[in-house]
């Protein structure tokens, strides 16, 4: 229940006066456990098949199990060469798996996977406070069943840390606003500045919802509203800039160069790269390059068709509507959560659908707790006045468009079965006039059953590589990749297989790499080549020019210098990255192999000896 300062005026903010919190009833704590069991048992059934999912950060994982020093920076190899293209807080959980449980595909997957759980549970939290059980039920499992959340839960990109530490950070908004709170805000800062160590910039995008939501709706006077979120700020800044601090003061010969970078610097990576180079598609070193760099056409159609509509366009329709009926029809704390959760979507998905730079469907799962928020609490400011047609029309005109929205997106996978969501769709809507209360889990299920049915799909269907995308097989995206062996090259023009996915080495390589005491086993052009051959060996492998093959990490001097010291002891082919913006370093450094080294052959990979001196 909301506490009102009864000493502040009342024209310092909306009034909040809750109805009064009944005790919940008794199926509500068992149904929460049977959500988080169902939850459980999606994101973890058969999790194993996907083996290293996506081998950039598997070896930056298995790095982290080998080295603290490659943990803490995010490093890909163990001999710290270059870290990942992001911040590492994610690359932490799964590192300390790994060295718990050992290097595999199991005790790299599960941390995501908990986390999955753990929204979901903070989700139905946070809803519960302001709009009741079943609205936590609803918006938990509208979270769960969101096929691009079922992906990314299951997968070892960063994206599952983000989104547990953001609806944390919606949580302890929503309770800072019920009694003015400063410590619920700075907690909510603390959780924001913690994503920003997960992805980045991204993780801001929630601040305009967070600020209004507390600005608008705390009862206390301006001032202290203003103080506390200065102190969120702080919190904030201090939670995601003691890492990006530490980094830049220490010596840069005394850490791994920074991976996306093209001066080894974290901050150029915060603002451009992964900054606002996304925003404006002018990103030194992507795989574009430029304005409009090939990512697709912007506008708000981009979240509704195309690879984007599979992953997260399920319930978009419904969302909007019962975003503004619900609003109508909310009073109080509701309202405070409908300008969080709805904040959060708005903003997120503006920014999505208008990006120039570098996006990928899997990115759309950090609108998914948003929907799930403004579904859960919107359908319960209307289902509370269902005596008014209006808050009915509503109610029945989600239930309606989600059904024709599931059609439209199971139409090319199941024309039956689309029929059938379409038609308990209209039979749902069409209920809410005759007998609402009969006809609400037919609408509940005529509104799941598209992403539920989608959401299995995607379990059922191992993923792998840079670029996955929720579906079932050979329903598009990038679900491949996992295998190859590498080019018979030593870099060029190999084009985005071997950029994108991680090659496996047949027994005669990793054999091969097992057999020498050197720094690096190996130096290969793009972090997904040096993943591959680092994961099938376990020896640390350099991964010359990072992600892309275009960062200038390291230099062709600094590399030959390693190679005079017996630092490196093979070179091996690979693809690499041509016509793209940033260094050409790797380029440089595999010519220079291919001119001074005489190369084999093994196991279809060329491998270049570089510890038996410039044969040619």
């Amino acid at each position: 229940m909301t506490v009102v300062d009864s000493q502040a005026p009342a024209s310092l903010a909306p009034p909040i006066t809750p109805d009064p919190a009944p005790r919940s009833p008794r199926w509500a704590r068992p149904a929460f456990f049977v959500l988080l069991g169902a939850t459980a048992l999606l994101y973890l059934w058969q999790l194993g098949d996907s083996e290293w999912a996506n081998a950039y950060y598997s070896a930056a994982a298995q790095a982290g199990s080998q080295s603290w020093e490659a943990w803490f920076f995010g490093s890909t190899d163990a001999a710290n060469s270059i870290t990942v293209d992001k911040t590492p807080a994610a690359l932490w959980f799964m590192g300390l798996s790994a060295r718990v449980f050992g290097v595999n595909a199991w005790s790299v997957l599960v941390p995501q996977a908990l986390m999955g759980v753990g929204s979901v549970g903070l989700l139905h939290a946070a809803v519960k406070r302001t709009s009741g059980p079943a609205a936590g039920l609803i918006a938990g499992a509208v979270l769960a069943l969101t096929p691009v959340a079922v992906l990314m839960f299951r997968f070892n990109n960063p994206d599952a840390l983000l989104v547990l530490l953001l609806v944390a950070g919606a949580y302890c908004t929503i309770r800072a606003t019920e009694r003015a709170s400063w410590r619920w805000l700075a907690l909510a800062g603390v959780a924001v500045g913690f994503a920003f160590l997960a992805k980045m910039l991204q993780a801001f995008l929630v601040l305009p919802a967070f600020g209004l939501g507390y600005l608008f709706f705390a009862r206390t006077t301006v001032t202290r509203k203003l103080l506390h979120l200065a102190g969120a700020l702080g919190a904030m800044v201090v939670a995601g800039g003691w890492w990006v601090a530490v980094v830049e003061l220490v010596p840069a010969g005394s850490r791994p160069f920074i991976g996306g970078s093209q001066t080894n610097s974290v901050l150029e990576l915060t603002l451009g790269y992964n900054g606002f180079g996304r925003l404006t598609g002018d990103e030194v070193g992507s795989v574009g390059g430029g304005a409009g760099g090939g990512w697709g056409s912007t506008g708000w159609a981009r979240l509704f068709g195309g690879e984007m509509g599979g992953q997260i366009a399920w319930l978009l329709p419904a969302t909007l509507v019962l975003l503004v009926a619900g609003w109508w029809a909310a009073r109080g704390p509701a309202r405070a959560a409908l300008v969080v959760w709805g904040g959060w979507l708005l903003v997120t998905a503006a920014v999505f659908s208008y990006m120039n730079g570098i996006i990928h469907g899997y990115y759309t799962v950090a609108l998914a707790p948003a929907i799930g928020g403004v579904i859960g609490v919107g359908a319960a400011a209307l289902w509370r006045r269902r005596q008014d047609p209006m808050a009915l029309a509503a109610l029945s005109g989600a239930v309606a468009l989600a059904g024709i929205q599931a059609y439209l997106l199971l139409a090319s996978w199941s024309s039956a079965f689309a029929i059938a969501v379409l038609v308990l769709g209209f039979v749902g809507a069409a209920g809410f006039f005759f007998s609402p209360k009969v006809f609400v889990p037919i609408a509940l299920v005529a509104a799941l059953a598209g992403p539920g049915a989608y959401s299995v799909a995607t379990a059922s269907t191992a993923h792998t590589g840079a670029i996955p995308s929720a579906g079932p097989a050979g329903t598009g995206g990038f679900r491949g990749g996992g295998g190859g062996t590498g080019g018979a090259m030593p870099g060029g023009g190999g084009g985005m297989g071997g950029l994108l996915s991680a090659p496996t080495p047949g027994a005669n390589l990793v054999s091969l790499l097992r057999g020498g005491s050197q720094t690096w086993a190996a130096a290969a052009v793009g972090s997904n080549n040096a993943a591959g051959y680092q994961l099938g060996s376990g020896m640390p492998v350099m991964a010359v020019g990072g992600f892309n093959g275009t960062d200038p990490a390291p230099t062709l001097a600094e590399f030959q210098q390693l190679v005079a010291d017996g630092r490196i002891h093979y070179f091996l082919g690979g693809a690499g990255m041509s016509g793209s913006t940033g260094s050409d370093d790797a380029q440089e450094i595999a010519a220079w192999v291919a001119r001074s080294f005489q190369g084999t052959t093994v196991d279809g990979v060329a491998v270049y000896d570089l510890t038996v001196g410039a044969q040619r």
